[in-house]
């Protein structure tokens, strides 16, 4: 599955759209001591963590794409590392420096959930009723009551992590949760569009 998972589309029990691939961060964390992946002559490695290397391709292009529009010299991780070296710990760390990767963004798929929400109904009612028949009669015809309804949601949640290669060191980290994404390529986008604010608030990437 890309990324992971299979991306699903909305599931709606009623006319009332909710705006798919909305992403928000719902925790992070900078680290105080680090320092921009932005710097002239730094290269920084995106990666999708995936077993299936097909799989990764795409989502990564996508992510160095996004980072390079935004100042950072960024390399797809597949051109970096082949996928078969991934598990081999001293061979991707030989295969890294020989590329001169000096920072990398990892992103890795750690929840993919249905929601269920209740939107309960509602009612009018037209004036005083009860007393006569005509008032009741009135007031019979003229009350509108719309039924609650479930809306369905699929939520996608992402680790986003920001390393400095050279130090070894944690930058930033994030997770994020996306509401019904559709496209992998506008979820991708939407999910570094999102991070990237987060990592210009934490001054890891030019404004």
């Amino acid at each position: 599955m890309r990324l992971g998972l299979q991306i699903v589309g909305l599931i709606l029990l009623t006319s009332n759209l909710v705006m798919a691939g909305s992403t928000k961060f719902v925790s992070k964390w900078s680290n105080p001591a680090g320092g921009s992946i932005a710097q002239a002559g730094k290269k920084v490695a995106a990666f999708v963590l995936n077993p299936d290397e097909t799989m990764r391709q795409g989502p990564e292009e996508t992510l160095a794409t996004e980072m390079r529009q935004r100042g950072v010299d960024c390399l797809a991780g597949y051109t970096v590392l082949p996928g078969v070296l991934a598990k081999d710990i001293e061979k991707a760390k030989a295969f890294v420096k020989k590329s001169g990767i000096t920072g990398a963004i990892l992103m890795r798929v750690v929840g993919n959930e249905e929601r269920t929400s209740y939107v309960p109904g509602t009612a009018w009612y037209a004036a005083p009723y009860y007393p006569t028949f005509w008032g009741y009669w009135n007031y019979g015809w003229s009350t509108v009551y719309t039924p609650g309804y479930l809306t369905t949601d699929t939520v996608v949640s992402v680790e986003t992590l920001v390393y400095s290669v050279e130090q070894d060191t944690l930058l930033w980290a994030g997770r994020s949760e996306t509401t019904n994404p559709k496209d992998i390529r506008k979820f991708v986008k939407d999910l570094v569009d999102a991070a990237g604010k987060q990592m210009r608030k934490a001054g890891l990437v030019r404004k």
